[in-house]
């Protein structure tokens, strides 16, 4: 059984310049570090490339990132709970940043995706473990205020990432866009090092190696089967089947070992509590539209409306401002209505947007396209960060971790599925009008404006289904006891049970 440090009831104020605020700080440096560097690298590519070369193996600068950081973000939550918070936060942090300094050193493209990989590993721990810490340290009155500033730090990082990325190519030079992260990375280590406390009790552990390889490698094989398929390779193409055959044999083993293993890597008990079973769900489904627009506005705007990069990359930030701005009051919301409520009032928003996505055609402005952006960023934010909370809400301190990261890697693989749908979408239309697979770069306005139009009505589908997510919701949540950990052959059913909401 492990213990955190930081009791609740003797620490009313929440805020920076509060007892608890420089570990705030701390975490909100972590987390905007992983959050910048998920844009600040996009605008910086034609510099990368012009550099090193390597112009057909680029996209795996952003590939294998996502990857190291999807698969190794459920193992992390496992370590965190039995081993504590801090020492797994300072891990990620540390190889973030010796991924940064060996990826500004990079001599060759190999080299700096195989240290972007680092990188990735290094994202893995924070973003899941930072955001365990906050729910550790803050009750869940508290974490509606605190909410709020971790949302800005992904406003900033949507807007502040791209524009960094361009001033570094354009002056001092690509590299400090990874050399940048020393010293931020360096100050939020050791502030967590000084300030951060916990009680950890200390016994040994049996660590779950099958489980965590087979994990591991049947996530990698599905979520590269959907992140090339129909790119690098036909869908039905041996090496597609191959892919997700091989994955479903892994993940198959991978559940066999885990009903067997003395400590699960990720314990059966998540998958039989409706709280996480619905939170996780609705992370899926926010991944499928956040990265599925990433990849079809920006090419709308410019191949169809005719605007230019920087343009189609503004009215894309207006859906990445919405959602901070949603999920800095979306603590007030479900405090009043409940996290059912709350889910249900972001996803008929989000399904708003999408209806307005609709309307949007070759003649329209990118003013509504980016208002259409913008309020599906709005509704995702009321599903996606009360989705959080509510799983962290249902755990004990001894199970946050595993259901935060559950609940983050569900986020990742609902992304690899959106671009996978999107992706087949575009390609069946192109491919049924022009009989072959073009690159779609090279494929007219009047071909792809139909093709786009198709995926914005798999949008509205999509955002549907986040409607039937929330309704399965339940009504109220009930804290469980402070240090108990749901076991793995009786799941904690009080997630479930209508009792006064927490407030």
């Amino acid at each position: 059984m492990s213990l955190s440090s930081q009791p609740r009831a003797s620490r009313a104020e929440v805020g920076l310049r509060s007892e608890r605020g420089p570990i705030l700080l701390a975490v909100m440096l972590s987390i905007g570090l992983v959050a910048i560097d998920s844009t600040i690298l996009a605008t910086a590519v034609p510099s990368v490339v012009a550099d090193l070369g390597g112009f057909t193996s680029f996209p795996w600068l952003f590939s294998i990132y996502l990857l190291a950081q999807a698969i190794s973000v459920p193992l992390y939550g496992k370590l965190a709970d039995l081993y504590g918070r801090k020492p797994l936060m300072l891990l990620g942090v540390g190889l973030f940043v010796a991924g940064s300094l060996l990826c500004g050193f990079a001599w060759g493209m190999t080299a700096l995706i195989v240290f972007r990989l680092v990188q990735g590993l290094g994202a893995g721990a924070v973003q899941p473990i930072g955001m365990t810490i906050l729910g550790d340290i803050y009750s869940l009155r508290e974490r509606a205020t605190v909410q709020g500033y971790v949302a800005s730090v992904w406003a900033m990082a949507a807007l502040v990432g791209p524009t960094l990325g361009g001033v570094f190519s354009d002056t001092i030079g690509w590299r400090w866009i990874f050399f940048v992260n020393l010293p931020l990375g360096a100050a939020a280590g050791w502030v967590l090092w000084r300030r951060f406390e916990e009680r950890v009790e200390r016994k040994r552990h049996r660590i779950d190696v099958a489980g965590s390889a087979l994990f591991a490698g049947g996530g990698t094989l599905l979520l590269l089967g959907l992140l090339e398929g129909g790119v690098e390779w036909r869908w039905s193409s041996p090496t597609s089947i191959s892919l997700f055959a091989a994955s479903a044999v892994l993940l198959a083993a991978f559940v066999f070992f885990e009903r067997r293993a003395a400590e699960p890597v990720l314990p059966l008990w998540v998958f039989r509590m409706r709280v996480l079973n619905v939170a996780n769900a609705g992370s899926l489904v926010v991944g499928v539209l956040t990265l599925g627009l990433s990849s079809y506005v920006p090419l709308f705007s410019q191949r169809v409306l005719g605007t230019g990069a920087l343009v189609a990359g503004l009215a894309l930030a207006a859906m990445t401002i919405g959602w901070p701005i949603a999920a800095a009051t979306a603590g007030r919301l479900y405090l009043s209505i409940g996290f059912r409520g709350t889910l249900l009032i972001g996803a008929t928003i989000a399904t708003g947007g999408a209806v307005l996505l609709l309307t949007v055609d070759g003649n329209s402005s990118i003013y509504r396209l980016a208002a259409a952006c913008f309020v599906m960023g709005v509704g995702m934010g009321y599903v996606a960060s009360p989705s959080v909370v509510a799983a962290q809400t249902a755990v004990s301190w001894s199970g946050r971790g595993v259901a935060t990261g559950t609940n983050m890697f569900a986020r990742s693989v609902g992304s690899a599925v959106g671009v996978a749908v999107f992706g087949a979408v575009v390609n069946s239309y192109v491919s049924g009008h022009l009989g072959s697979h073009p690159d779609i770069a090279h494929v007219s306005a009047a071909i792809l404006e139909p093709a786009i139009h198709d995926v914005f009505l798999v949008t509205v589908a999509v955002t549907a289904v986040l409607l039937l997510v929330g309704a399965l919701m339940p009504a109220r949540i009930t804290e469980p006891d402070p240090v108990a950990a749901p076991s793995d052959d009786e799941p904690d059913e009080t997630a479930d049970a209508e009792a006064p909401a927490v407030s």
